[in-house]
């Protein structure tokens, strides 16, 4: 992989200036290595400009030239000029890189830890729905993002938990329960059914509300008791919730999301966090306004609320809570909270507030904002329930299955390989836009196989694992580069050697879409090679070679799909 051997030059060339210290320009440039091929003798070359307004290493790599000697990694060092810019090339032994590359597993990401520290503790928070709402397209955008944030963090070897903190607090939640009331709905509803069934609920009661004034101050009353544990509400809310994340998983599990922990707003009601709000006392940042609520002054104009008069908590001092539980339970590197853009306001002052109240990783919580989905509705424009989305994709999906020729599955009622199609068409669709963008959701567009999407993904993958059941080639144990000398093979292995890279960039960019891009480029060069290579009928040593050679792409493919959230598919 390009990082590894990236790394290696590093190595080499340090050793070759070991008597004197490798300039910082140099260091700095090294970093910025770009694995290629050189146009038009198809040699392997990692290249980088001489000077940019960032450094200007002409004098370094006039030396490097007479001193870093080839051998069997390297075939040469020389400063080219090329288009705008001279460069300095350090070409490598095409055999050996091949080799390398093809024999590669996809895990083996070759990360030093000059390029990034590993085995840290994160904590990523996502999805997190209120159950007084519907699971929405909103919430569709964080957990996409942050099961990828999740993924990519597992596989640079890091320790993380997936936390899904779920809305299950607020005066919204009187209303709720007002609703239940008034229409009667019974236990057996509410489980039947209960995301649908909570949302309806609240929506009655606002509608009373409408005509009652007294209807808002019986739902604050009713939270106030909730929170206090006064009567005997509590009990029947948790059964609630207990049906609401019953339904919640059906949904995750469609989309191939699992978490470690749900936690809950509840969790950190007024007399849970009585040493919170001891805390901020004995340090003389909490006083009362003149509406009788307590507030933090984060400057002469702004002062933010902790407290309600009546002694009930806010959204924001159960973050405040939240945060501090988890770093007392885990002691994070990082924590990052996968949330809209709307968001950020609340995030900046969930940070003010933990640093204003000494805590030394205040610094460590990451607000990861995301644009939002405009237009993405069934076909009829009536959805507001992720699920019915998913069922309508599946819907899609499969007519689609109907219509092509290449379909190699049965296409019963409750077909798997449709839903996942359909959830991969959602997943790259999503992730494929750059994350701060707000972007229109386009059914044709999204499934279409022949444009850049999570079916075209799956198509790819389903071709190359046809072609290792169906070739009647086998599997060699070890590359033999000898064999493998058309142009086609050198383009595949490069996009083959690029993984790691697009790994690195899209993990420090927190951008899904360097990924997908990447895997889009994989692909289409994929294609590019299934149709010159031939593999069938071929002599066995050139068969089997370039089957070998397909199956790293196949391998770095399907890993890549993984990150993303995608279950690659051998049949569709």
């Amino acid at each position: 992989m390009s990082a590894r051997l990236r790394t290696e030059l590093w190595i080499k060339i340090k050793r070759c200036l070991e008597t004197t210290k490798l300039p910082e320009s140099l260091n700095t440039a090294l970093r910025s290595l770009n694995l290629r091929l050189d146009n038009p003798t198809g040699e392997f070359l990692f290249s980088l400009p001489v000077k940019t307004k960032d450094y200007d290493i002409r004098n370094a790599a006039e030396n490097l030239v007479g001193i870093v000697k080839p051998d069997d990694f390297f075939s040469g060092i020389a400063i080219r000029r090329e288009k705008h810019s001279e460069n300095l090339l350090f070409f490598l032994n095409r055999e050996r890189c091949i080799k390398d590359i093809v024999e590669s597993e996809p895990h083996s990401v070759g990360i030093t830890d000059e390029d990034y520290s590993s085995h840290k503790k994160i904590l990523v928070e996502y999805s997190s729905p209120n159950i007084a709402k519907p699971f929405h397209v909103g919430h569709l955008r964080s957990t996409i993002l942050g099961n990828y944030i999740a993924n990519i963090n597992d596989y640079l070897c890091n320790d993380v938990k997936r936390i899904n903190y779920l809305g299950d607090w607020g005066t919204q939640f009187g209303f709720i329960q007002l609703g239940i009331d008034s229409l009667n709905i019974s236990d057996e509803q509410m489980r039947q059914d209960p995301i649908r069934i909570l949302y309806k609920a609240y929506v009655h009661a606002n509608k009373l509300g409408e005509t009652d004034p007294s209807i808002s101050e019986t739902a604050r009353k009713i939270f106030n008791e909730l929170e206090s544990g006064v009567g005997g509400e509590l009990e029947k809310w948790e059964t609630f919730r207990r049906y609401t994340v019953d339904e919640l998983t059906k949904t995750y599990k469609r989309l191939g999301i699992n978490f470690h922990e749900y936690n809950w707003e509840s969790n950190y009601k007024a007399k849970d966090i009585s040493e919170i709000i001891s805390r901020m006392e004995s340090q003389e940042i909490l006083k009362t306004d003149r509406e009788g609520r307590r507030v933090i002054a984060l400057s002469e104009e702004r002062s933010i609320p902790i407290m309600k008069s009546d002694g009930s908590t806010l959204y924001i001092t159960r973050d405040i809570a939240a945060a501090v539980d988890r770093f007392d339970k885990y002691k994070f590197d990082n924590m990052y909270y996968v949330v809209d853009n709307a968001q950020t306001d609340h995030f900046v002052t969930l940070s003010q507030i933990l640093d204003k109240m000494g805590f030394p990783w205040s610094n460590k919580i990451k607000h990861i904002k995301f644009g939002r989905i405009r237009g993405m509705s069934t076909r009829k424009g009536s959805a507001i329930f992720l699920k019915d989305i998913m069922d309508e994709t599946q819907v899609v999906m499969k007519e689609k299955q109907i219509k092509s020729p290449n379909t190699k599955v049965e296409l019963d009622c409750g077909s798997e390989t449709t839903d996942i199609l359909g959830i991969s068409a959602i997943i790259i669709n999503d992730l494929k836009q750059r994350r701060l963008r707000d972007y229109v959701f386009d059914w044709d567009k999204a499934l279409d196989v022949k444009g850049d999407t999570g079916v075209k993904l799956q198509y790819v993958h389903c071709r190359l694992t046809s072609l290792e059941e169906n070739s009647g080639a086998k599997l060699p144990e070890k590359c033999d580069p000898s064999v493998l000398n058309e142009p086609i093979i050198g383009q595949l292995v490069l996009e083959i050697g690029k993984f790691d890279e697009a790994i690195l960039r899209s993990h420090q960019e927190f951008e899904p879409c360097i990924l997908v891009n990447y895997l889009f480029s994989l692909s289409h060069t994929i294609n590019k090679g299934l149709k010159i290579l031939r593999v069938k009928g071929e002599p066995t040593d050139i068969g089997s070679q370039r089957l070998l050679v397909f199956h790293a792409a196949r391998n770095i493919l399907a890993q890549g799909m993984k990150l993303l959230g995608l279950q690659p598919l051998n049949k569709m």
